[in-house]
């Protein structure tokens, strides 16, 4: 019997494939628990439907994350900080500083889309890099001053 599963099945599939498994195993597991409805041309309709759907969804929102990619790049972020001797940087710029200064300019990133090579404790230019999207990720340079 074909069915289309709902969720994904450890052993079987994932969600929105369709796989061949008994009749029994159909209707007294998968059916029965909600993990899988039976490949019926109704239901092979709401899954193509559903997956054009999430695929222009899936675009418009690549779309609209690389028209912010382009806005960030054009910003350029300074950090002041206090130094010591021979200009050591008293602590270092994280992830979440990064973030907190581009929600001033009006981006709401994530400080968790910001990925440190290297923690950032010292004096001049830094390249960071942003992943908004698996399919949007980029560097941004952020100056840290006096």
């Amino acid at each position: 019997m074909k069915v289309i599963l709902l969720k994904d099945v450890k052993g079987q599939g994932k969600k929105d494939q369709i796989i061949d498994v008994s009749d029994g195993y159909a209707n007294n597991f998968l059916i029965k628990k909600g993990l899988a409805v039976p490949e019926t041309k109704r239901s092979k309709e709401v899954l193509d439907k559903e997956l054009l759907n999430r695929h222009l969804e899936e675009e418009t929102r690549v779309s609209d994350l690389t028209k912010m990619k382009e806005n960030i790049l054009k910003e350029h972020l300074e950090f002041h900080v206090k130094t010591g001797k021979e200009d050591k940087v008293f602590g270092v710029i994280s992830s979440k500083q990064i973030s907190d200064e581009l929600k001033k300019l009006g981006y709401n990133i994530d400080k968790k889309c910001i990925q440190l090579d290297h923690p950032i404790d010292t004096l001049g230019v830094h390249e960071v890099n942003i992943e908004l999207h698996k399919r949007v990720q980029f560097k941004i340079k952020i100056t840290v001053k006096k």
